[in-house]
């Protein structure tokens, strides 16, 4: 079995649903509300999957990479209830898309801007949620850091196959995107608020692939089931 399929096997199909907005912290209020704008770059990363499948991709990989179309539409779909039930900054919105529209005309390979994205943008944000965010948004956030991992792990190896590294131009949008949305974060004592904290692990996940310090987000602020209401909780299946 080859590396492609051994990690579309260990996918776990979920469905999303609406959620019902509960309360976060005044410190972290428009962050997440900057990240919530980011969810406009999940069909972009999507259609950079569909782009890299006309050209030179692994043939082994299609049908892993076609799944992973399928559940950045899942993604965009769960971060909209996310976004329904909290509301919305405008001005955040209009930043984001810029940012969106940045992305999606850099020239690096679709496949390369991806595995960037999801790898020192994504696996930043959605522990961010873990840690910060309600009920709602840590059960999102687990959801769609199973599908992150394996989507970096593919992105990764047709990156190697590909022999494609990220342009010094690409390492500064994501620095741009990761340091917009960290911004309104203080210096802090605690520091899952610290913005430098998260700052580094985006600069740790870029350049070494891994950030230690967010190991503990696989086991930070699980949710109890008195936390929600029944209708809140994602089918899985």
């Amino acid at each position: 079995m080859n590396p492609y399929q051994k990690l579309l096997n260990t996918k776990r199909k979920w469905t999303p649903v609406a959620v019902t907005a509960g309360t976060v912290r005044d410190e972290v209020q428009e962050t997440l509300k900057r990240i919530l704008a980011i969810r406009h770059m999940e069909l972009p990363v999507g259609d950079f999957i569909s782009d890299a499948l006309q050209s030179e991709v692994p043939a082994n990989a299609r049908t892993l990479l076609e799944s992973n179309i399928t559940d950045e539409i899942n993604h965009d779909k769960a971060l909209g209830y996310i976004a329904e039930a909290h509301g919305i900054d405008p001005k955040a919105e209009s930043e984001a898309l810029r940012l969106r529209d940045a992305w999606v005309a850099h020239p690096d390979h679709t496949i390369l801007k991806a595995m960037v994205a999801e790898r020192a943008i994504f696996f930043v944000l959605l522990p961010f949620m873990r840690f910060n965010g309600d009920a709602g948004m840590r059960t999102v956030s687990a959801d769609i850091s199973r599908d992150e991992r394996t989507h970096v792990a593919c992105n990764s190896l047709i990156c190697r196959e590909l022999n494609l590294t990220a342009s010094p131009s690409l390492d500064k949008l994501r620095k741009a995107t990761i340091n917009w949305i960290m911004t309104p974060l203080k210096s802090s004592t605690s520091e899952k608020m610290d913005r430098n904290f998260w700052l580094n692990s985006s600069d740790r996940l870029m350049y070494e692939g891994k950030a230690p310090e967010l190991s503990d987000t696989k086991r930070g602020r699980m949710i109890s089931f008195f936390e929600h209401n029944n209708v809140d909780l994602p089918m899985y299946g």
